[in-house]
């Protein structure tokens, strides 16, 4: 018995050491050393602490910034949505590092350097693990996976979204939009002589939720309720844990949040489960290809393991039902936004669209016209960028430049940063100028690649033409259908919440027009 208990022990003991040596290793040794590999290059940063690194900081600087309101004329937005970046730059230039935690985190904002992570194809800078809220809300689809298995979900879902397949959804994008704007034309009449505006960020969250619903997943806004509830409550729970540093196994434990996570991964679950079931079910379309969903269905009776199986496809509804609407419907809310501040442009829109299509629905061949609405839409990505940052990973030493970038080190790249360099954009970079895209985007700043809304490079987003489409059409039928200003009670507060919104909704008011 008694050599029993010391064999035990003696194991225990091991186990003890060898996990106290991994985190000596990974809280102490990685960070210091990175740290000291980058100093050596000249490069530097704000000083950190031994458990949180900077995160203290971060916390503060946000929520001084939230604090803080912006001109209706300034689209200067990152001292606000990233404060700690403006900070930084202005103290050690525009490469510099910082500690989130235990992790070292190198931000490059020069475009060619940054074109060189996105565009290699090797796996040289993967992506960074994905905390358990995160997986909760975009499951191990196509935005979080990696490697051979990006591939595999990249080659079965390439095809849902070629032009040939998208357009046949267009009929779609537009049904669900009018619908929305016809309530709107009923609330607008009601409120005939008074100043009632209608908040448009939630409505436009509700309308590309129903769009990829139908268009994607053949069901509804009202079937896919639940998911876009769920998935809205677990971006506040991100939000509101997202700088903490976090504790190895607390993921486990059944506290409030955890539960509450639990909980909505459940719900999610269930309601694309049920979506999926639904579609087995029907008679004509469990073989049907036309959406992404019945794509994907179909792959599960591949052979060799080169299709989807159950819980991947559950994964990829996950991701696209959410970087389906959240993504673009923010796209929507700020170009509506910067029409309403440049009447201007909202005229010169109106008659593009009028001259191309009238009052009648826009066809395909029309939106491919939209020259102007184009432009609009590409500066509204520059300016109001929906991803304000990406991060990758540095699978093994790398050259970067003149810059040599530590295995393990995170690389941040701050869109919104570039998004608003002067030194790319010109000294005019914080202002409303569309036609600064007449040429086309790789002409439209000093680099080629400088406008990163959608990526660059294999992991370009796969949902570039969806969401364009989408966008073109709504805006479309609004400039036919209604004229619109911004309401007095609107204060600009662009606001980081995961992705880049008002902070406080964005309430226009619209005047209906004959069509």
């Amino acid at each position: 018995m008694d050599q029993h208990l010391e064999l035990i022990c003696g194991a225990l003991l091991v186990i003890l050491v060898s996990v106290l040596w991994g985190a000596l290793v990974n809280l102490v040794w990685k960070p210091y050393d990175t740290t000291r590999r980058l100093r050596r290059q000249g490069l530097r940063g704000p000083t950190p602490t031994f458990w949180s690194g900077s995160l203290e900081e971060i916390k503060r600087l946000k929520k001084d910034a939230r604090g803080t309101k912006m001109d209706i004329r300034s689209h200067d937005i990152v001292p606000r949505v990233l404060p700690h970046y403006a900070k930084w730059m202005s103290q050690y230039g525009e490469t510099f590092f910082y500690r989130f935690g235990a992790q070292t985190r190198l931000v490059i904002t020069d475009a060619e350097h940054v074109k060189q992570v996105l565009s290699n194809k090797f796996g040289f800078y993967p992506k960074t693990a994905p905390g358990h809220y995160v997986l909760a809300l975009l499951g191990r689809g196509l935005v979080l996976t990696d490697g051979s298995e990006w591939a595999r979900h990249r080659r079965v879902v390439n095809p849902a979204f070629t032009m040939d397949k998208l357009k046949p959804m267009i009929k779609k994008m537009a049904d669900c939009t009018v619908s929305m704007l016809d309530s709107w034309r009923g609330r607008t009449v009601q409120a005939e002589g008074e100043l009632n505006d209608i908040e448009v960020n939630g409505q436009f969250q509700e309308l590309t939720a129903d769009i990829i619903s139908h268009s994607a997943f053949g069901s509804s806004y009202r079937e896919g309720k639940q998911v876009f509830l769920a998935q809205k409550e677990l971006q506040m729970l991100i939000l509101a844990v997202m700088l903490n540093r976090e504790i190895p196994g607390y993921k486990y434990l059944p506290t409030e949040r955890n539960r509450q996570r639990w909980k909505l991964e459940r719900k999610i679950r269930n309601t694309l489960m049920n979506i999926i079931q639904s579609r087995l079910s029907s008679k004509n379309s469990g073989c049907s290809s036309n959406d992404l969903l019945g794509l994907m269905m179909e792959s599960t009776q591949m052979q060799e393991g080169k299709g989807l199986n159950m819980d991947e496809i559950v994964d990829e509804c996950k991701t696209f039902f959410f970087a389906g609407h959240e993504t673009t419907s923010h796209l929507l809310t700020w170009t509506v936004f910067l029409l309403s501040t440049n009447q201007d442009w909202q005229e010169r829109l109106r008659e593009e669209v009028m001259k191309e299509c009238g009052t009648g629905i826009p066809s395909a061949d029309n939106l491919s016209k939209f020259k102007l609405v184009s432009m609009v839409l590409f500066e509204a990505l520059r300016l109001y960028s929906p991803i304000m940052l990406v991060v990758r990973k540095a699978a093994q030493d790398m050259n970067l430049g003149n810059l040599m970038v530590p295995r393990g080190t995170i690389l941040s790249l701050p869109l919104a940063v570039i998004h608003h360099s002067k030194g790319l954009w010109g000294d005019d970079a914080n202002e409303f100028r569309p036609e600064r895209f007449e040429n086309g985007v790789a002409k439209a700043a000093k680099h080629p690649n400088a406008l990163l809304a959608f990526s660059i490079g294999p992991r370009t987003c796969i949902g570039q033409n969806f969401a364009m489409l989408e966008a073109k059409m709504v805006i479309a039928l609004i400039l036919q259908r209604f004229s619109f200003t911004l309401s007095p009670g609107y204060k600009h507060e662009p606001a980081d919440m995961l992705t880049l919104q008002p902070q406080s909704g964005l309430p226009i008011v619209f005047k209906p027009l004959a069509i």
